[in-house]
């Protein structure tokens, strides 16, 4: 078990540190979607691939137990907001990082027009201005549930709230 104030990395490095295509893609999508550092890609592209994973394992099973596993994975992708409940797993195999990076607070503050760029997005998280039903969330790295999209707003003691405030007029 370990001892639970030891943290593991949630991220493997690239296995060749210094490929330029890979060092292009993880610049463009930095800029995209306003991340702080290559370790919030790396820590989604483990993510994929436990995910992947978990898919081309289900294709070696058979019967029931296939049913099971992938019922538990189509239900965790679907609260998740990724796919629908109706997918297989040549769509859980054909995802890609920027649909779970359309699923992170920070983007979906600025799809919301909550925030006049995407770097302005992950300040006003950080800061605590934004609310997912009424309860505060700092982290914009929160991978926004299904059931949570239309709870995003503005705080209630926050400054933003407040209709009149210069920046909502923007």
């Amino acid at each position: 078990m370990g001892d639970p104030k030891k943290h593991r990395k949630k991220y493997s490095k690239p296995r060749n540190k210094w490929q330029k295509e890979r060092l292009e893609k993880e610049l463009n999508i930095i800029g995209k979607y306003g991340l702080r550092n290559k370790k919030e890609i790396w820590r989604l592209q483990s993510m994929m691939s436990n995910f992947r994973g978990r898919a081309r394992k289900l294709l070696s099973l058979s019967g029931e137990e296939r049913d099971l596993v992938m019922k538990e994975l189509n239900n965790r992708l679907n609260k998740i907001g990724l796919l629908p409940e109706t997918a297989n797993v040549e769509d859980i195999l054909r995802l890609t990082i920027e649909d779970i990076l359309e699923r992170r607070l920070q983007t979906m503050v600025f799809n919301l027009g909550l925030a006049v760029t995407i770097y302005h997005a992950r300040q006003l998280i950080t800061h605590g201005h934004i609310a997912i039903g009424g309860q505060r969330v700092t982290s914009p790295g929160h991978l926004v549930k299904r059931n949570e999209e239309n709870n995003i707003n503005y705080s209630q003691n926050s400054p933003y709230s407040n209709p009149d405030h210069p920046m909502r007029n923007i």
